[in-house]
């Protein structure tokens, strides 16, 4: 089993800022990747940037140049910073990862538990 735990989320004016962790732990073989999706209320969950094992990235159009995705592979950890926050930004967000696992050496998906972002002044 592979559990992922989030921390950050939280309320923010315009233009402030956050920063998103999520720690991958549990019978972990390989990550090919990692990433962060939103939900809205109301909405269908979108992707918000992802990251492969290689360090190449992929952002939402509506993220680039505001949000950052990095990871650290030593600590199976992803990082999302995102800065000039907006109200349309507020969300759950959730972490992702793509895990090949040691109980069987195959991949599977894995969600975190979300963590809100409120963006409001």
């Amino acid at each position: 089993q592979v559990q992922l735990v989030e921390s950050g989320g939280g309320f923010v004016q315009p233009g402030g800022t956050l920063k998103l962790s999520c720690a991958a732990a549990g019978s972990i073989f390989s990550i090919r990747s990692m990433g962060w999706y939103r939900q809205a209320p109301g909405k269908e969950r979108e992707l918000v940037a992802s990251i492969n094992s290689g360090g190449s990235t992929n952002y939402a159009d509506s993220v680039k140049g505001r949000f950052t995705i990095s990871r650290d592979n030593a600590k199976n950890t992803v990082y999302l910073q995102m800065n000039v926050l907006k109200p349309e930004d507020t969300a759950v967000y959730y972490c992702n990862a793509v895990v090949r696992t040691t109980i069987s050496y195959a991949e599977f998906q894995y969600w975190g538990q979300g963590t809100q972002v409120t963006v409001s002044s």
